[in-house]
């Protein structure tokens, strides 16, 4: 891929702990470009690790390591927090899973979209205003301007996470973590956040990681599909050519899905195999 919004090479990610260390990311690499690059696999499998580790979110004792995690050739390991303060939110933003737990529960919203903003850019209160309102507009809220009066617990599951993306999405980032954004949705709402999401990534030009339990979901929303297991990529293929994986973890989640149309007596059990661990990594790389 040329000219990369983000390199990750050797991507590794460990706790400390009483009885050892714990490897949560075992050396994964991927690029992304202006892109939708979904990253799926069972719970534990490392996929918020790797987004969290992006961004250098990972506490002690958590250890962030890597070759290299570049953006736009400027290596994220090597830079400083004042520098990293500067870069979460205004080239690179993360959506977390649930709306209710990100947003500050005594502050309105109008207050929390102006505060991100006025942290990346020196303009004027009634300016950024102005912006949060429209990005609301822009996210599909109705009557943007009484939606910034309001506080979080006042706002359907929905219209949490669209403020979230609008707040996300603010300082114009040109990359968006979106951490299994639709997972508390009902079905209606998440087609029209992935809607969302789908004609920002459109008309910006951005690069977008789509985490997800979802396989079908991400299958059809996503350009490329990187699967997890046990904290590495086992495989990566084209999102329309995920029926032609071969990786025998990837055709146990295919076939866990439900058909309406042939139901299954009973679900496949997958078997979890010690060799998938001891596996070398894929490189998710177009």
């Amino acid at each position: 891929m040329s000219d990369p919004l983000l390199d990750v090479e050797n991507l590794r990610v460990s706790f400390a702990t009483r009885t050892g260390i714990i490897e949560a990311v075992r050396g994964i690499s991927f690029t992304l470009g202006r892109e939708r690059l979904g990253i799926v696999g069972e719970s534990g499998s490392g996929k918020s690790m790797t987004g969290r580790a992006i961004l250098r979110l990972i506490r002690p004792p958590g250890r962030v390591e890597a070759d290299h995690i570049t953006m736009h050739g400027e290596d994220i390991l090597a830079a400083s927090e004042a520098r990293m303060r500067q870069l979460r939110g205004g080239r690179v933003s993360m959506i977390m899973q649930d709306p209710k737990f990100s947003l500050n529960p005594v502050m309105t919203v109008g207050q929390q979209l102006i505060d991100s903003l006025r942290a990346h850019e020196k303009l004027a209160r009634s300016e950024c205003r102005q912006r949060a309102i429209a990005m609301l507009d822009e996210v599909a809220i109705r009557d943007p301007e009484r939606v910034m009066g309001l506080y979080p617990h006042e706002v359907s599951g929905g219209m949490g996470q669209r403020i979230m993306i609008a707040m996300m999405l603010l300082p114009g980032p040109e990359i968006l973590i979106a951490d299994e954004p639709t997972s508390a949705l009902d079905v209606s709402v998440q087609l029209q956040v992935l809607d969302i999401m789908d004609q920002l990534v459109k008309n910006r030009g951005m690069g977008l990681i789509f985490i997800s339990h979802d396989l079908n979901l991400v299958a059809k929303f996503c350009d490329r599909i990187a699967v997890m297991y046990a904290g590495r990529i086992v495989e990566c293929c084209k999102a329309s050519e995920l029926h032609k994986a071969q990786h025998p973890y990837t055709l146990g989640l295919l076939n866990a899905v439900p058909d309406l149309e042939h139901p299954r007596p009973r679900l496949e059990v997958l078997q979890r195999d010690p060799a998938w661990r001891e596996a070398l990594s894929v490189s998710a790389r177009s």
